[in-house]
């Protein structure tokens, strides 16, 4: 049984859209505001949130940050009535699955639930059967999340850890964004390629010790993960 934390101050919207999950099968547990969100999730065990941003108390984001230090690899997605593209990549840049402008279409929201669900718990159920990645002088631990880079300890959400993975096992190819948006985000639009673009540069920041390795842009196709030196071993 899939358990939803929801926060959603709008007592109608809240309510439709609890109403509409129960019935598609999952637990919802639904909460006024962002303070009372974030006791609730310390007190249950859940395996997704929906967070509105425009909440009373402890706004959206702020949540999705504490949410995040309790629990690094949750799925979440935003729901807020806010358009502006500097919203949307402030969420995503906080590790958002997904980020849905009010008014929206509950079928909307069940299909993007279902395809952050079908890929978060196919990661967790079918690891590769290659775990374990050397590329230059850094290490994939995949199944557990964990790079290793000058025997230093990064942790790493899941789609980090895709997208790391998916370079390395084409190490010095191009690897193009369509293929990348569509293996792990299953979507292709805009703000999901902008997305993919943040979570490009967190690795290039968690690699840059590497001096043997380098994530280049292929501007209009894709990224390739480059070793520039030979290393021994």
């Amino acid at each position: 049984m899939i358990r939803i934390l929801l926060v959603e101050d709008d007592e109608n919207l809240g309510f439709l859209v609890q109403d509409n999950l129960e019935n598609e099968g999952y637990t919802v547990q639904l909460c006024a505001d962002g303070l009372t969100g974030l006791q609730v999730f310390a007190q249950q065990t859940f395996d997704l949130c929906i967070l509105d941003v425009m909440l009373p108390v402890l706004d959206g984001f702020t949540l999705a940050e504490e949410i995040r230090k309790k629990n690094a690899f949750i799925p979440f997605i935003f729901l807020t009535a806010k358009a502006q593209p500097d919203d949307r990549i402030h969420g995503l840049r906080l590790g958002a699955d997904d980020y849905l402008t009010k008014p929206f279409r509950l079928e909307e929201l069940n299909l993007r639930l279902k395809a952050i669900l079908k890929r978060t718990t196919q990661s967790t159920a079918k690891p590769s059967p290659k775990t374990t990645i050397a590329f230059g002088k850094s290490q994939l631990d995949y199944p557990n999340l964990l790079l290793w880079v000058q025997d230093k300890k990064q942790q790493l959400t899941q789609k980090e850890a895709d997208v790391l993975r998916m370079l390395c096992l084409e190490l010095n190819t191009i690897v193009k964004r369509e293929l990348i948006l569509k293996t792990i985000w299953e979507d292709n639009g805009y703000f999901v390629a902008r997305s993919m673009d943040v979570f490009i540069s967190k690795l290039r920041k968690y690699l840059r010790p590497d001096s043997s390795l380098r994530i280049s842009t292929i501007h209009g196709v894709g990224y390739k993960l480059e070793e520039l030196t030979t290393v021994a071993g």
